[in-house]
């Protein structure tokens, strides 16, 4: 598994959680690996990044030294799933400004729309490898 591709997301988020697991069950080359922003590994590397550990309404794609968040991280997630979600990163040429309005009402709103889990998400046996703590 490739160390260098960690996603970072909301753990209590209902959508969130749902976009996790889209990923893993559309990696099949299992390129990334997950950790909750509120994971002890999680607030490591948002320190790292310098992001805010407190208030951060958005998914990180961490890779390496380098990190995305937002619009621009989930478009890199795609492209890197490949098949056919890969074609979803044409929109990378949409102004980061436009497409981050959109995300940001998403992410904004998401608790209300979708909801809240009492406690992180915990992955079954079989993906459990590839969630860092």
């Amino acid at each position: 598994m490739n160390q260098g591709n960690i996603i970072l997301f909301d753990g209590i988020c209902i959508l969130c959680n749902g976009f996790v697991q889209f990923i893993i069950k559309h990696d099949h080359k299992q390129v990334f690996q997950f950790a909750s922003i509120q994971s002890t590994a999680g607030q490591k590397l948002l320190i790292q990044c310098n992001l805010p550990v407190q208030s951060l309404n958005s998914i990180v794609l961490v890779t390496g030294n380098q990190y995305c968040v937002k619009s621009t991280a989930v478009l890199r997630i795609l492209k890197e799933l490949g098949g056919i979600l890969k074609f979803f990163y044409v929109f990378i040429i949409i102004p980061v400004p436009v497409r981050n309005f959109i995300y940001n009402l998403i992410a904004k709103t998401r608790y209300k729309l979708f909801g809240k889990l009492e406690q992180c998400f915990v992955p079954g046996p079989e993906n459990r490898e590839r969630f860092l703590h």
